[in-house]
């Protein structure tokens, strides 16, 4: 398992699991802090990682983004139970920028860019109708041609301070291996499991 570049090594086994995982491989789970130290954990989609980081898209409303203004680090987790795999992820966050933001948006299905500036993520509705009523009155908006990035939909990017790759073992004697950033490099070193 050993590999002088951990985000070399994470896109191997992120290959392996779009190939092998009969559900979604790029769900991951988020953890965040709020103002008052309270955690929370959710799953968010994996749209892109490279040695800059490992970015999601949200909006910029949500409790998620208000956690990572607030305070700017994060930890993810996959697990890819057909593998029998886990990485886990931890660093500081910053938001991608417009450019990246837009390019994005404009791969995502209509319905999706919509329901992008139709959503009040994470606040109270009356119902389901609400929110079919508030796509409409997007699809209205934006009857023709493309639809733009909302203001307050963007992505985030961890970037990564510590990776660890988790493989099962039989009798629990699982290799963990975690690879620490210092300065420019990355240090490796096995974990007891």
């Amino acid at each position: 398992m050993a590999a002088p570049d951990p985000i070399s090594l994470f896109q191997e086994w992120f290959a392996a699991a779009r190939a092998a995982e009969p559900h979604d491989p790029t769900a991951m789970a988020l953890a965040t802090v709020d103002a008052g130290g309270h955690p929370s954990v959710r799953m968010v989609l994996l749209k892109h990682a490279d040695h800059r980081g490992f970015v999601f898209y949200t909006n910029l409303e949500s409790p998620k983004s208000a956690d990572l203004a607030g305070n700017s680090r994060a930890a993810l987790c996959f697990h890819w139970p057909k593998l029998e795999r886990q990485v886990r992820i931890d660093g500081p966050v910053e938001r991608v920028g417009d450019a990246e933001a837009d390019a994005y948006f404009g791969t995502r299905p209509r319905l999706s860019q919509l329901g992008a500036w139709a959503s009040r993520q994470s606040t109270p509705m009356a119902g389901r109708f609400e929110l079919e009523q508030a796509v409409a009155a997007a699809a209205l908006r934006f009857p023709i041609g493309s639809v733009p990035r909302p203001p307050f939909w963007s992505g985030w990017r961890v970037m990564p301070e510590s990776i660890e790759f988790w493989q099962q073992r039989a009798f629990r004697h699982h290799d963990r291996q975690r690879f620490r950033r210092e300065g420019g490099t990355w240090k490796a070193e096995w974990l007891f499991p």
